[in-house]
């Protein structure tokens, strides 16, 4: 079974920046898609970002052009730099790993909050 641990939330005022960080308890590989999804408070878990093997990546529009996800296989770890962020940023921020071999599987982790003030 492998492990998500998301870290690098907080507290920030609008406009200012926070990297948050996911490592796996085990191995990512290439072949995974990782992701950052959000959830706040009544809405819907939704879609910020996610990354392929081929390196490509995804954006929900509301983010693009201030966040950035990245990923370091040889650290299990994936990142998203979140800069100019904004009051309705306010989320848990979820982790997910995309696994298909045989047979598809997706790990989460627990969240971590993100509060913008502004």
């Amino acid at each position: 079974q492998l492990h998500l641990v998301e870290s690098g939330g907080g507290l920030v005022q609008a406009g200012g920046s926070l990297r948050l960080s996911c490592v796996a308890s085990g191995n990512i590989f290439s072949i995974d898609t990782m992701g950052w999804y959000r959830q706040a408070p009544g809405k819907q878990r939704e879609l910020v970002a996610d990354i392929r093997s081929d390196s490509s990546t995804n954006y929900a529009d509301s983010v693009q052009g201030r966040f950035t996800i990245s990923r370091d296989n040889a650290k299990n770890t994936v990142y998203l730099q979140m800069n100019s962020v904004k009051p309705e940023d306010t989320a848990v921020y979820y982790c997910r790993l995309l696994r298909t071999i045989a047979n598809v599987v997706s790990y989460w982790g627990k969240g971590t909050l993100v509060t913008v003030s502004s």
